[in-house]
């Protein structure tokens, strides 16, 4: 079900949306206990949980997963844990593979479909408290691997969550991969191709067995998908990779209560991609005309500066029935 949000935007540029709400940071790091988490082929990832004053056993967990290369300090990340930590709800900010202080614990890469390195982190923290509600909220990529798992999980996610929250997730990785090779959006493009190989260069130095790598000069982000991530990924190309790691291809095998945030002018993820769809009733999209990507900076300062804060934490609130 498609519902419409009222949003009054800070600004109405998408640039100026997507740049305030991801690279503008104000928020102290929040303290939290590094959890190892064990990956197949002895790779290891990271959570870390934050756990507040008075928390017991059976009250309140929200998970967080970043987008492209984020990790756990990730502005929307601090800024989220944060403010759940304060209302003495649990917060474990999942950081996919060589991700914050998961960096050089694996040898394998994080990507847009690696929904098991975060069912691996769930089920870890569902272990240490067995009682406690769970809901996942995903980030961008995060989001998309967050549905992706879930429509994975079918009625089996009921053990696991109580719910989960994406904001911004690209469902359909190849349109927003036509959307990122468009000229406009350029300087969204480079940007996430110079950190990407920054992190590749830096995984291949640190772990000598890996190959050697030389990539063209004139390498684009389509390029990247086809030549490297897809192969190391078991995936014959960037074709194959964008369409079994779309959420899409699984969404509407969700069976958990689910609510999705998209911004109509978000410059790099389509706001339409599910609009061919008919979605089960458990499943709610609510889109704004403006928010860009992962923006949602709001006019009013004082109480709705940081508008998709506000949402996402009254929507993670009610899903664990505080």
């Amino acid at each position: 079900m498609e519902h419409k949000l009222d949003f009054t935007p800070l600004i109405k540029s998408s640039y100026y949306q997507t740049l305030f709400g991801t690279a503008l940071d104000f928020e102290r790091d929040l303290t939290s206990k590094t959890h190892i988490i064990q990956l197949e082929n002895d790779d290891k990832t990271t959570v870390e949980i934050s756990t507040p004053k008075g928390w017991e056993l059976e009250d309140g967990i929200v998970l967080l997963v970043h987008g492209l290369c984020g990790s756990h300090k990730s502005h929307y990340m601090k800024r989220l844990a944060r403010r759940f930590y304060k209302k003495g709800i649990k917060v474990g900010r999942i950081n996919l593979r060589n991700c914050g202080s998961a960096r050089g614990l694996a040898k394998g890469i994080y990507h847009s479909g690696c929904s098991y390195d975060v069912l691996a982190a769930l089920k870890y923290v569902k272990r240490l408290f067995p009682e406690a509600p769970i809901v996942l909220m995903g980030f961008s990529l995060g989001a998309n691997i967050s549905l992706k798992l879930a429509g994975e999980l079918k009625e089996t996610g009921h053990d696991l969550l109580k719910g989960v929250v994406a904001v911004g997730p690209p469902v359909d990785l190849l349109s927003s991969a036509r959307l990122l090779m468009e000229p406009k959006n350029q300087l969204y493009a480079n940007y996430f191709l110079k950190m990407l190989l920054d992190d590749i260069y830096f995984l291949h130095n640190h772990f000598n067995d890996l190959p050697p790598i030389n990539f063209p000069k004139d390498l684009t982000l389509l390029d990247l998908d086809e030549i490297y991530i897809a192969p190391r990924i078991n995936f014959t190309s960037a074709l194959e990779y964008y369409y079994y790691c779309s959420s899409k291809r699984v969404i509407c095998d969700i069976t958990l209560p689910t609510r999705i945030l998209l911004a109509k002018d978000d410059p790099i993820i389509s706001s339409t991609a599910l609009d061919d769809m008919q979605l089960p009733k458990n499943i709610n999209l609510f889109k704004t005309e403006y928010g860009g990507h992962i923006g949602f900076v709001g006019l009013n300062i004082f109480k709705e500066f940081r508008w998709m804060d506000n949402l996402v934490i009254s929507w993670g609130e009610e899903m664990l029935n505080l």
